[in-house]
């Protein structure tokens, strides 16, 4: 069989050379191939030949989907791509523009642009830094997205992660274009946008593995990976000037909880057909070795269980974490304990998970929260929310004693399945201290594994797939630098390696790549119903207020004379404590009181020239008696 299909594909690769050119020309082109073939430390790579294009049927549901795994045969001529030239090798640039997800892990989303059509690879969010007070979530500017939106064909999405679907909903809103992904990835979508009541109006496209979809000049096959959610895919996009490999996030998973491990053979069958670009993650580049399956934290499950026989187990860990709700379900089952599930984003993906089938829950083990209490503390686990220390979550609110129905207790052991995200150290750390103060057994350590590949796993991806080009993505610039040093240790010259910036515009093809451009991307505020109302400005302001507090001068003004009908009074809120602060407030106001009067006496009426005085006057005084600059807001009132 293995042979059968080795035999079509080389079947196929004469066909497409031929209606390029001629057989002529096709063997000229062998014939000099050995001055442009690229040296691999596993061998050489031939990259004369047009880069292998599958073709696509419409299915009933109106997508145009196919298998590429057994119909592994060229596109013909009349069901190209409308735009392609047949005959002839095309001169044009494949465009590859992140417009997020290159400076930070979060916020991903990428666009590939040949002649007249886009291709989106995700759309996520990223959460808000300490800095960004009152935000809500972060997603990404698609300002290009919606000047050229005559040419986006739709969404392309590789998982179910926030990071990768969460923008979706706002996005969609500007950008009401089909959505492809698979079965689990379409289920975690389909909730978030029924919350926004977007069904209705939105185009969902169901793929699975090893199917391919045919969107403009583009042609986009999944293939299946492993990763910390299930239904995970790497993309192959067959473009007209090569094809571009999009890992999305992943690792190698021989033994995973559910499904299949990664398709590591059409990985390998791809880079043989000749990539010309790989974009891999890099969340765990600079760690060596290989990432542990999954099934380990298992066995752990299952000596923590046994160890804590008489405890009522609390359990922290990501929602979206499937394989690990499973193992936590698989193990409460065999120790005779019912599970209950508490936080919102917790009980959505559950539900998501089971109905589709990703999550097999044994009959009557599962409870509601409110049940927990008619259990002995030794029959019961809770999974929840919180394992990052987030304030609202399930398990911070227990710590502060604020949740409505769990209190902790003395003899409770609480796992966190989890590793902090940079930056949630400290308050993973204060919940963990909350809870240890109440006498909790808290368990941190080796309860965890990454969801994404180390060193060792890039390394056997960019063996497979032999890349002319490596573009690293997924992480911050220190994870994008290291893959870029793995990709160099693997024989890629240092010129065909690009590390980007969002905004970047990389044009490619087989002869030449580099940064031609920049769009405009970056980061839009979500807060509350606002989205992209709240600018640096604003969060300067906030950062003032939260810092200094305010200072609110107000004073009236007679509509006819001029002169002052009232104050100023001086109100104070975040600056000082009033009634301990008499002194300082009178000074305050006697000073006020001399700038109007001089205002009024020199026939100022301008209320412009008037708040300034009362700015830089207070400003003054205050930094003089307090080394501290409050925010300053003037009010006059005509009377």
């Amino acid at each position: 069989m293995k042979s059968e299909n080795n035999d079509d594909n080389k079947n196929a690769e004469s066909r497409v050379q031929v209606s390029a050119g001629g057989a002529r020309r096709t063997a000229a082109r062998q014939k000099n191939a050995g001055s442009r073939t690229r040296q691999y430390r596993g061998g050489s790579k031939n990259r004369q030949d047009k880069p292998f294009r599958p073709t696509a049927k419409k299915t009933a549901a109106g997508g145009a989907v196919k298998n590429s795994r057994n119909t592994q045969k060229p596109a013909k001529t009349g069901g190209r791509p409308s735009g392609r030239k047949t005959g002839r090798r095309t001169t044009s640039k494949l465009k590859i523009i992140p417009l997020g997800g290159l400076e930070q892990i979060g916020m991903n989303i990428t666009a590939f642009e040949y002649g007249d059509s886009i291709v989106v690879v995700d759309c996520g969010l990223s959460f808000p830094e300490d800095d960004m007070l009152g935000i809500d979530l972060v997603i990404p500017d698609v300002t290009y997205l919606k000047e050229n939106i005559s040419k986006v064909k739709g969404f392309v999405i590789t998982h179910g992660h926030e990071d990768h679907i969460g923008a979706l909903p706002y996005v969609l809103k500007e950008i009401n274009v089909p959505i492809y992904a698979t079965k689990l990835t379409l289920g975690l979508i389909r909730n978030k946008l029924k919350e926004h009541n977007l069904m209705r109006s939105t185009k969902l496209k169901e793929v699975k593995h090893g199917q391919v979809i045919n969107l403009g000049d583009f042609a986009v096959e999944f293939i299946k990976t492993n990763h910390s959610i299930q239904d995970a895919s790497a993309l192959a996009i067959y473009s007209p000037v090569g094809i571009v490999i999009h890992t999305g996030d992943f690792k190698v998973d021989y033994t995973p909880v559910f499904g299949d491990a990664i398709d590591l053979q059409r990985f390998a069958e791809i880079g043989k057909k000749g990539v010309l670009a790989l974009m891999c993650e890099s969340t765990n580049a600079e760690r060596p070795g290989f990432t542990m399956s999954e099934r380990t934290v298992g066995h752990v499950f299952d000596n923590l269980f046994n160890e804590y026989r008489t405890s009522r187990i609390i359990i922290a860990t990501f929602a979206s974490n499937v394989d690990r709700v499973q193992q936590i379900i698989n193990t409460a089952y065999r120790f005779g304990r019912k599970v209950a599930v508490e936080g919102r984003s917790m009980v959505n993906v559950i539900s998501v998970a089971s109905e589709l089938g990703y999550l097999q829950i044994p009959e009557n083990t599962l409870i509601e929260i409110d049940q927990v209490k008619n259990y002995p503390d030794d029959k019961v686990v809770l999974i929840t929310t919180g394992s990052q220390g987030e304030s609202m979550a399930a398990l911070s609110r227990m710590a502060a004693n604020i949740h409505k129905k769990i209190t902790i207790k003395p003899n409770d052991t609480i796992i966190f399945s989890s590793n902090p995200i940079p930056g949630n150290e400290k308050a993973v750390s204060k919940v963990i201290n909350e809870l240890s103060m109440k006498g909790a057994k808290v368990i941190f350590q080796d309860v965890h594994v990454s969801g994404h590949a180390c060193q060792e796993e890039i390394k056997l991806i960019y063996t497979l797939v032999h890349p002319k080009y490596a573009i690293p993505v997924h992480g911050e610039y220190k994870h994008l630098k290291a893959q870029a040093g793995i990709a160099q240790e693997l024989g890629i010259q240092k010129e065909n390696i690009f590390i980007l910036r969002s905004g970047n515009v990389l044009e490619l093809n087989e002869e030449k790549a580099g940064v031609t451009g920049q769009v405009a991307a970056g980061a839009i505020l979500v807060d509350g119903l606002g989205i992209g109302d709240v600018g640096n400005v604003v969060l300067r302001d906030r950062q003032h207020l939260a810092e200094d507090g305010i200072m609110i001068v107000v004073v009236a003004l007679d509509s006819i004379s001029g002169q002052i009908a009232s104050g100023p009074d001086l109100v104070s809120r975040g600056f000082v404590y009033v009634k301990e602060s008499d002194a300082l407030m009178d000074e305050a106001r006697d000073l006020m009181e001399n700038v109007m009067e001089g205002c009024v006496s020199r026939g100022c009426t301008d209320w412009g020239r008037i708040k300034t005085a009362i700015k830089d006057n207070l400003g003054d005084f205050i930094w003089k008696k307090t080394k501290r600059r409050p925010m300053i807001l003037p009010i006059i009132m005509e009377v």
